[in-house]
């Protein structure tokens, strides 16, 4: 989901949904290195049946690293994924499932998003060449150091596409590295492995979620699968919750906010690129021995436990006095479609709706009394309900006009306060201390009264300063500072002083009198009371949120549907929405790899398409050059950085491309024709697995029919299984398609395509627990429901999966070393303020 705060703001709301991972290191002994174990019981304290891997956002950090030196090749690159694939295996040790999933052709309405992120990725590319070449040009030209420019071709991240050559290697790579594992690892001795590869159509994660769905209708399926999804978007935590299995886990990278990286110019930490003065590196060492023994940090992991956020959200959503049966799961559905208003990756967020300003509170509010009002709850199934959905709407645009002043006020007082230094500096112990400096703070007589001077005097200067220049700000139009170049504190400021950027101009000025108007003619260039176009943006966003609520319970309603602007309307205009949506065409189909390619990838991406192909993105006198400009604006619309901006991109007009494409579709090769087709997710097992050998009678009886799988000797796993042209079978070895790693001479692993079980277009997957769900037991302390309610009961937090684990309590000796370590430490802080009588003046013992 395209929400950058939505887990920043979940996991400080609801803080006991994380925790962090156990991770088991492999040891080295006598120089040889020795692997975990993984057949081994998980050091985490849990079980996980199946382990889902979103593989996007695996390629992506494997490929292009942001925090350390990226990889020479594409060896090294795919040697690097099956790496951090080996890592999460450790921690999550699934003992049913691995499904790895990479995107494939995905709907239109992504379409949009990816074409967006791959033109930006393209021109910032240029310009880091193009600003990397000046800066170098300066600094030599002062005479200061540079390390010599490598000659390396660029990594370009836009071949992380399905239908280029390198995703084609990838799933080559990715399929050694599964009959690897097999033959030769216990931990997976006993694990069904699914590859759906970038040659099958879907996002990665909507892929997993849909074989989640049609696992669920099938008899045989477990309730009580604990499933484990990796992955860092937002949305996968929408998706579990949508999925109404009771044990549902994400696992993802810990963020942590301002690591330090490499500048792009000499590759030394500490500054960013335009900051670089050509400073020669220090030697690491007399004779620079230790240049290239500075391990970098390695990533962290930790779980989200979905079943814990449950239990937040049935403590937020219930409510009494409802006039029908209250049902929890109908709620959370209602919970993740309101979470759609605030941003995802189909449609732009409602301008007056932000994480950081509260959205979601409002909006749980504001969902309550709509419930009351009308009776029963607001979506069912993943379908939705538009006659709730408008009041919801027009309860936010009452309150619309207050948000964007208010949004005004609080970013000129966060202006305000972040040029403006302490009003009241104290001296003494409580004075602030350079780091590193040998001086001793002075000691404070009475801190007590200290502390209280410093906060009232602090206080009363503060708000006397912030009143004055809140109100001069706010009729300056918001800029800091005044006309005659002072600052707040009326001190002139030198213009180099300031590293900040000039704001761009606001044309839309929403915290002012008619923002509507100026709204609807600076970003459609329409009036205002142009009330068709109105009723068109809406119609279409309404279309929109059904198609983004149908995708994430029951699967990709239409392939072919989009919203066909660039920014959404106002909450107050969802007026008579009831009648703008009756459903979605059936039977539409997805885009061929390479027409996808050619829908997302600029110009400068053309290498990765064929010769014929490639012309139309560039050839003036092509009939759809005007989809590939060379140049494009990026609206802030409000925002700091470039990246949250706007891409002015003109939409791709389908049936024009496809019209462009029929010209140049006979000059494809047998190899780009391959690309270009649709492919099937493969199913591997080894040879000890209870379904090894009726796959291999299938092979032997040459079965070309679909065969449905037997449940019993697959953990209640059904489809449809075909066999692969181009099989892994036991004994046959298998070649290495990278060089540096070894063939699999021992090979025991077998692969076969397969098929989820299918459903008709119309069917309806049911949002509930299932039968025979055995719900987890509740962790949540009364701390966690009511801040500040203390002393009910015995409740404690519980710090993992396991509520049972044993505390550790402390015998007498135990408390008395550590009362020996307290006085201990409270001696040498005494010492470190005051110098005792029996020290010297040198510091010395007298």
């Amino acid at each position: 989901m395209g929400v950058p705060a939505f887990f920043r703001w979940l996991s400080r709301k609801y803080s006991t949904i994380v925790v962090h991972c156990t991770e088991e290191r492999s040891k080295e002994c006598n120089g040889v290195r020795i692997p975990v174990d993984t057949s081994k019981p998980n050091p985490n304290e849990v079980e996980f049946d199946n382990l889902y891997l979103d593989m996007n956002g695996i390629i992506h950090p494997c490929t292009h690293p942001e925090d350390k030196a990226a990889p020479k090749n594409e060896d090294e690159m795919m040697v690097a994924i099956f790496e951090y694939m080996d890592r999460l295996f450790n921690i999550v040790r699934p003992r049913r499932v691995l499904y790895m999933a990479i995107d494939g052709v995905a709907p239109r309405a992504k379409m949009n998003q990816q074409r967006s992120r791959r033109f930006r990725a393209s021109k910032e590319g240029v310009e880091l060449v193009e600003e990397k070449s000046r800066i170098r040009e300066e600094i030599l030209g002062k005479g200061g150091y540079l390390p010599p420019v490598e000659i390396k071709e660029r990594f370009d991240s836009n071949c992380i596409t399905p239908g280029t050559e390198f995703m084609d290697n990838l799933a080559k790579c990715l399929r050694y590295y599964v009959a690897d594992r097999l033959s030769n690892d216990p931990g997976w001795r006993n694990i069904t492995v699914i590859l759906s590869d970038a040659s099958v159509p879907g996002e990665g994660e909507h892929k997993i979620m849909d074989y989640i769905r049609r696992q669920r209708a099938q008899p045989h399926h477990d309730p009580n699968t604990h499933h484990c999804l990796c992955g860092a978007d937002a949305d996968l935590i929408m998706l579990g919750l949508a999925t109404h299995e009771p044990n549902f886990t994400i696992i993802r990278e810990e963020f942590k906010p301002n690591q330090p990286r490499p500048c792009a110019m000499c590759g030394q930490k500490g500054h960013e690129i335009k900051d670089c003065q050509g400073v020669a590196r220090e030697k690491q060492g007399e004779h620079d021995e230790f240049a290239d023994t500075m391990p970098a940090s390695e990533q962290e992991f930790i779980f989200i436990r979905l079943c814990v956020l449950r239990e937040y959200l049935e403590r937020e959503l219930t409510m009494a006095s409802l006039p029908f049966p209250f049902d929890f799961e109908r709620t959370v559905d209602d919970w993740v479609f309101m979470c759609f208003f605030v941003g995802n990756d189909f449609l732009p967020h409602l301008p007056s709706l932000e994480i950081r300003e509260g959205a979601i509170d409002r909006l749980v509010g504001i969902y309550k009394d709509v419930v009351h009002k009308t009776g029963g709850y607001i979506t069912e199934n993943g379908f939705v309900k538009l006659e709730s959905v408008e009041l919801i709407m027009q309860a936010i645009g009452v309150a619309e006009d207050n948000i964007f002043k208010k949004r005004k006020e609080d970013d000129v007082r966060w202006k305000l306060e972040a040029q403006q230094g302490p009003a009241y500096m104290t001296a003494g112990q409580f004075a602030p201390q350079a780091l590193g400096g040998r001086g001793r703070p002075g000691v404070v007589q009475n801190a007590r009264h200290q502390a209280f001077d410093m906060r009232m005097q602090g206080r009363d200067q503060h708000n006397k300063d912030a009143a004055q220049s809140l109100k001069a700000m706010m009729k300056n139009g918001g800029q800091a500072g005044s006309s005659d170049g002072q600052d707040g504190r009326g001190v002139k400021r030198k213009a180099e002083d300031s590293d900040s950027e000039p704001e761009p101009e606001d044309n839309v000025r929403l915290w002012e009198d008619g923002w509507k108007q100026r709204y609807y003619k600076t970003k459609f260039d329409v009036d205002a009371t142009d009330d068709d176009f109105r009723k068109k943006v809406v119609k279409s966003y309404v279309e929109g949120l059904c198609w983004v609520l149908r995708y994430y319970y029951q699967g990709c309603a239409s392939w072919k549907w989009y919203f066909p602007f660039h920014y959404a309307p106002f909450a107050s205009d969802f007026k008579d929405i009831k009648g703008m949506f009756t459903d979605f065409e059936l039977g539409t189909k997805p885009f061929k790899p390479l027409e996808q390619l050619m829908g997302v990838f600029p110009a400068a991406s053309g290498n990765f398409l064929p010769q014929t192909w490639r012309s139309l993105m560039s050839n003036p006198e092509s009939s759809i050059i005007d989809f590939y400009p060379d140049d494009f604006a990026i609206d802030l619309n409000g925002k700091k950085y470039a990246w949250q901006g706007v891409a002015l991109l003109p939409f791709v007009d389908e049936r024009r491309l496809r019209a462009a494409l029929a010209e140049v579709y006979p000059n494809l090769s047998p190899e780009e024709n391959k690309r270009n087709s649709l492919g099937s997710d493969m199913l591997f097992v080894g040879k000890s697995h209870p379904c090894c050998d009726f796959i291999q009678e299938l092979y032997r009886g040459e079965s070309h029919e679909g065969t449905e799988m037997p449940a019993e000797l697959c953990h209640g796993i059904q489809g449809a299984l075909n066999l692969d042209e181009d099989p892994i079978l036991p004994d046959k070895p298998v070649q290495s398609p990278i060089p540096m790693l070894r063939d699999i001479a021992q090979n025991t692993a077998i692969g076969v395509k397969y098929k989820d079980p299918q459903y008709g277009e119309t069917f309806v997957f049911k949002a509930v627990i299932l039968p025979g769900a055995k719900m987890p037991e509740k962790v949540l302390k009364p701390g966690d429901w009511e801040r500040g309610n203390r002393g009910r009961g015995n409740w404690r937090p519980q710090l993992g999966f396991n509520s049972n684990r044993q505390q550790v309590h402390l015998d007498q000796s135990a408390f008395r070393a550590l009362g020996f370590f307290m006085e201990y430490l409270h001696r040498s802080t005494e010492a470190h303020y005051q110098q005792p009588s029996h020290l010297c003046s040198n510091g010395t013992l007298c």
